[in-house]
């Protein structure tokens, strides 16, 4: 049971993944592997609503318990930006269902012929899986090797950035870490054309395997296609063909076609070398996967270089739109100048790149907005000659055409606007804008709630689309009519900017590292709290230890007291010690929340045994009494709010208001669910909503290793001394009760 224990967090209900696709619909189905049919559908989990990938297992393939198992650890366990997330698992009703993150674009086998798919993107991708390989294969002795053994375009899922996610780790066998050779004696499996020669006829794995895997995946990369063809019911390998035009120095005749005359020869050159050599028949002779890594960074970096040139006549064209002319002597002074950003078309547009390279542009209000609700003043820092607008109404529209974009980049629309009220800039990711948005011809409305601080103006979030080419149309209506932030304030608005999104989301915590170094001599007694064999006593179950180290750990891991007298105040509660060493304290929501307006139940996962569930009102109130005794002197501590979600999860999708003490006239704003946006003009292959382009910020939720998530609801600081404590928290929605919101209880843990 202990084994399985570890997994429990990342359990989806059967029912839940049914919805998702329609009861695995055929129109939901989106492939089929040796595991199984693979279907698409939204589902909410502890990172919000997203798109998913389900992996059903279906046993007659030849795939079965043990590979679902192997899948779900190796996931779990090793987590890397180039390997495909496991978001849950389902083994219920005879059902086995692997639960993905959506790689929206498919596998790279699916695109390999497509014009579309540049020189640049390619080698991007190879990269990313080469990295990925790399990681597996642990150069630096972090962990135990992992030997994928089923390297192939089909096994590498992209992302909607086009990012490279190496998937099916449901086949791979773990070796010994720290050695330069690891030799395994397995049963071939695999697929065939991507089969290491050696491992074929001898049965001898090693992580050359992997490496002659990929060359081969190189290969279809730059001949923009698969390396086998079926023809007269027999496949034919093209691997030894494409070697000997390697060899022969004729690549040009096995070259995708779309490619040749926009690739760097010195790029091309470097990448074809180590696509050999990975394809040597003397495993020996092949390169190590961190220097593959090494000679494909230099590859996209000349190919990079390369391109920049090509683009730089094409920054010239739209230098010759600028109001004021703009010179330059050289690539460097080019980019800087464009990164600054320029004032082109008539002075009606700002244009600058952002550090990536990608075009962002603003539209000025007098430009895309109907003048007659406005009227135009100056303002010292806008990057418009005429000024920004100020809003004489509360409805108003913008008709919006972005002209400069970058092709096949997701971009956020933004409004860019001011008031003349000022408030701190490390206060502007908690404010709130709460003005409703809505798309000229439909009735879906959006509002918009948080306001980031960014080039001396504030923004708020919008839209999010995937642009098609360099021009993008936009009709937009809003309706200020309830304003939080600008009251009746002055609203100034600047323009709507396309900006390329950053993603910032929320991680899960990590893990509370406790071990020592074995060789180093530890007082384990001097870390335990000074107060620790009263708590012993208190504990509400028999704790076993034989060292004060094993003891240590316990404290460390928690357990339920059971407080009678003395610096911990009456009652149950869970006690432990945070991974410095100061002390936490998580109180049961029957002993925080007011329960007047509160459910109550059973709860077999709650450390309480007990949750608070179903506030049916808007808002609802904390009160926390302590005596500071109880946490570590002189530290600063945080509230959290640990909680589940499992109703009406849409409706987490706004933000709550947080107050402390009884008046407090500007709140700051948590989200119980990660912040999403609408998108809008989906592919096929997008979500309906992605995470907002937002910073980070302490109102953003987290999710548990326990499985629950939490949320920092305030902040304050311990005394020297023992003292009597209150902190009343007033938490509140502007749109909907709290139906649906399970909570543990409150948590004091030190920043």
């Amino acid at each position: 049971m202990a084994f399985f224990d570890e997994f429990q967090h990342l359990k989806i209900q059967l029912e839940e993944i049914e919805s998702a696709t329609d009861n695995f619909a055929d129109n939901k189905a989106i492939g089929v592997g040796g595991f199984g049919k693979v279907y698409k559908g939204e589902i909410c989990h502890s990172k919000g609503k997203s798109m998913a990938a389900f992996k059903r297992l279906d046993s007659r393939l030849g795939q079965g318990n043990s590979e679902f198992w192997k899948e779900i650890v190796m996931l779990s366990r090793y987590s890397h930006e180039n390997l495909v997330s496991l978001l849950g698992y389902c083994d219920e009703g005879g059902e086995k269902i692997l639960v993905y993150e959506y790689a929206s674009r498919g596998s790279l086998d699916r695109h390999l012929s497509a014009t579309t798919l540049t020189w640049i993107q390619r080698l991007k991708i190879c990269l990313g899986v080469a990295k990925g390989l790399c990681y597996l294969h642990d150069p630096d002795g972090a962990h135990q090797r992992i030997i994928h053994r089923d390297i192939k375009s089909a096994n590498i899922l992209l992302d909607k950035n086009w990012n490279a996610k190496i998937s099916d780790l449901g086949l791979s066998k773990i070796g010994p870490a720290n050695q330069q050779h690891t030799a395994l004696i397995s049963n071939v499996v695999g697929t065939l054309p991507y089969l290491d020669p050696m491992y074929l006829k001898m049965g001898l794995l090693t992580k050359e395997s992997d490496v002659y895997s990929l060359g081969v995946v190189l290969f279809e990369a730059l001949c923009g296609r698969l390396c086998f063809e079926y023809n007269n019911d027999q496949y034919q390998i093209l691997v030894h063909t494409w070697k000997q035009s390697y060899e022969r120095k004729k690549l040009k005749e096995i070259i995708f076609r779309d490619l040749m005359q926009k690739m760097d020869p010195r790029s091309l050159e470097t990448f074809s070398d180590i696509a050999y050599l990975c394809l040597h028949e003397s495993r020996e002779e092949r390169p190590p996967m961190a220097h593959v890594v090494e000679k494909l960074e230099t590859a996209l970096q000349l190919q990079e270089m390369y391109e920049q040139i090509v683009m730089t006549e094409g920054y010239k064209a739209i230098l010759n739109v600028a109001v004021t002319p703009a010179p330059f002597t050289s690539d460097v002074e080019l980019t800087r100048l464009l990164s600054n950003g320029i004032l082109i078309d008539e002075g009606k547009r700002w244009f600058s790149l952002n550090k990536d390279g990608k075009h962002c542009e603003l539209i000025s209000a007098s430009e895309c907005m109907n003048r007659s609700p406005y009227e135009c003043i100056p303002y010292m820092n806008s990057r418009f000659a005429e000024g920004s607008y100020e809003v004489k109404e509360n409805n108003l529209t913008a008709h919006v055409r972005a002209r400069f974009l970058s092709p096949e980049i997701t971009y956020a629309v933004n409004l860019v606007h001011n008031s003349n009220r000022t408030w701190g800039i490390q206060e502007e990711y908690n404010r709130e804008a709460a003005f409703m948005h809505q798309l000229v011809g439909e009735t879906e409305s959006s509002i918009s709630h948080i306001v980031i601080y960014r080039d001396g103006w504030r923004t708020s979030e919008l839209y999010q689309f995937t642009s098609d080419g360099t021009s993008f149309d936009l009709d937009i209506q809003f309706n200020f009519q309830k304003s939080y932030i600008f009251g009746n304030k002055k609203l100034v608005v600047e323009g709507i900017e396309f900006r390329p999104l950053s993603y910032v989301e929320y991680q899960v915590l990590e893990d509370e590292e406790v071990d020592m170094q074995p060789t180093l001599s530890i007082d384990w007694e001097q870390k335990l709290p000074n107060v620790y064999e009263q708590i012993i006593k208190w504990s509400k179950r028999s704790l076993k230890w034989q060292t004060k180290k094993e003891l240590y750990h316990l404290f460390c891991e928690g357990f339920l007291v059971n407080a009678r007298k003395g610096l911990l105040f009456k009652g149950e509660q869970w006690f432990s010690l945070a991974k410095n060493g100061k002390k936490c304290c998580m109180l049961p929501a029957r002993k925080t929340l007011i329960t007047s307006k509160w459910s109550w139940k059973s709860l077999s996962t709650s450390r309480f045994k007990e949750v608070a569930f179903d506030c049916h009102h808007s808002d609802f109130g904390i009160n926390i009494k302590f005596l500071s005794g109880i946490l570590s002197p002189r530290t600063s501590y945080a509230c959290y709010l640990v909680y589940e979600i499992t109703e009406n999860r849409s409706n987490f999708m706004f933000p709550l208001s947080v107050r402390r003490g009884f008046v407090n006239l500007f709140p700051r704003y948590i989200y119980l669910l990660s912040p999403h946006t609408r998108v809008i003009c989906p592919k096929d292959y997008e979500n309906t909503h992605n995470p907002s382009d937002i910073p980070k910020f302490k109102g953003l939720p987290q999710l548990r290793k326990d499985g629950w998530m939490e949320v920092q609801l305030c902040e304050f600081k311990t005394s020297t001394t023992p003292m009597r404590n209150l902190i009343v928290i007033a938490v509140g929605s502007l749109i909907q009760t709290l139906d649906g919101l399970i909570v543990q209880g409150i948590e004091l843990k030190p920043l």
